[in-house]
């Protein structure tokens, strides 16, 4: 854990502001290939987000000589596309969760059969509720953003992706790559309608998770005095008392 110099954070003039450089401690928590794939993920999932609601809900039929109107056919690649991406960024992160440092398996573990990991999710729980002052101080994702994103965002994750290549898979007929790893999918929901339903569930899912993982993001940069966004850009996370 590095101490900000008062020099460098207050410009070496400023008593009070002195004094308030010694307090920020920085530590390097997200690896470069964590930042990257975090990013990456939001892109594609917006890109599929917006693409997959104009696919479950067409734009009206387009004027004039439909060879010269192509405009669902550019969504559906952009979404086949952005599939693909999240594809590949997903078994990325997976590897990355093997060599990485400690942090980069956040996503996949839960240490449930800890008393004291509960205790500090209920704190965590009465901090977003308002019920208490000032939350614990974690270095990673806190324990019940923790359990947010494993249980919620990646099992939802996974889904979408098992899902979503199922359909694909349809589409691109038996013999094809994702039908022969995906097409026992459509079978276990019952029909290709189910899985569509499901799978337009799951999306509405992650935008619900997302608009609560920005508040929540912005929120702990504000109030609970560290640093979240930002230490997605560079990898350190800052304590500011």
């Amino acid at each position: 854990m590095n101490t900000t110099t008062a020099s460098t954070a207050a410009g070496g003039t400023d008593p009070q502001a002195i004094a308030r450089g010694r307090t920020i401690q920085a530590v390097y928590v997200y690896e470069a290939p964590v930042r990257l794939w975090h990013w990456v993920n939001a892109l594609a999932i917006t890109v599929l987000a917006v693409t997959g609601y104009f696919i479950g809900s067409p734009l009206p039929t387009m004027p004039g000589e439909a060879s010269a109107n192509y405009l669902m056919g550019y969504i559906r690649f952009a979404h086949f596309a952005a599939g693909y991406v999240l594809l590949a960024a997903f078994i990325g992160r997976v590897y990355w969760a093997v060599v990485g440092n400690h942090h980069a398996r956040e996503l996949f573990t839960l240490p449930v059969f800890q008393k004291a990991y509960w205790k500090e999710v209920l704190i965590m729980v009465r901090w977003y509720s308002f019920t208490i002052g000032r939350p614990s101080r974690y270095v990673g994702h806190n324990p019940l953003a923790r359990f947010a994103m494993v249980v919620i965002f990646m099992l939802s994750l996974l889904f979408m992706i098992v899902t979503g290549f199922a359909l694909y898979g349809e589409g691109t007929q038996p013999g094809s790559w994702a039908n022969r790893v995906f097409g026992w999918v459509i079978p276990l929901f019952g029909q290709s309608q189910d899985v569509h339903t499901w799978h337009h569930l799951g999306m509405w899912s992650i935008v619900i998770f997302v608009i609560v993982h920005v508040y929540a993001s912005i929120r702990e940069d504000i109030m609970g005095r560290q640093s979240i966004v930002s230490t997605m850009v560079s990898g350190w996370r800052t304590f500011k008392d």
